[in-house]
């Protein structure tokens, strides 16, 4: 089922999300869900906050685009990424690499908006899965990216929070006008 994706400054976008105790039916429901919705609005990654949820959950599909990234280990194994899409990450623990690079970001909780992000270039990121067991995955690129934006989410972090200072200052104004037309979408 495709669920309504909140938009900023819902509060809880800003929500330090709380872990998922055992993996139930409705966890799985709301994983299913999640993509359902990613999907239908053309993303690469949702968090559950975004849908109203403040669970540690988030959903990631970069396979649309198999040369995004230039390695994938799972569990210490380097795997082709498009046979691990999509990935449903729960209560997921970052370990962030040393490296950092700027790429452009988007936000499915602030259409119409994008900004110049800078963050770790490779990343390694263990989370349980919906069977219940622990994966770590090692990667860079778009997968890194969506890693980090999404686990962000999660801790109610959001990407414009990581504009540096001249960028936050000349979003301010188009971020105010999107507001508005956000409210007569609505």
């Amino acid at each position: 089922m495709v669920r309504k994706i909140v938009r900023y400054p819902d509060p809880v976008l800003r929500a330090k999300c709380r872990n998922v105790g055992e993996i139930t039916p409705e966890i799985r429901t709301l994983a299913a869900d999640m993509l359902e919705t990613m999907r239908e609005a053309n993303g690469v990654g949702l968090a559950a906050p975004q849908i109203a949820v403040d669970l540690q959950l988030a959903v990631i599909d970069v396979s649309h685009n198999p040369d995004c990234l230039t390695f994938m280990k799972v569990n210490g194994e380097k795997v082709e990424m498009v046979k691990h899409m999509p990935i449903v990450l729960i209560n997921p623990q970052l370990e962030l690499g040393s490296d950092k690079e700027i790429g452009e970001e988007g936000c499915l909780s602030f259409p119409r908006l994008r900004g110049d992000i800078r963050r770790s270039s490779k990343i390694k990121v263990s989370y349980t899965d919906l069977d219940g067991k622990t994966v770590t995955v090692e990667s860079d690129g778009l997968l890194a990216r969506a890693f980090q934006h999404e686990i962000d989410h999660l801790n109610g972090i959001l990407f414009i929070d990581r504009l540096n200072a001249v960028a936050k200052v000349s979003i301010k104004r188009k971020l105010a006008r999107l507001m508005e037309e956000w409210e007569e979408d609505d």
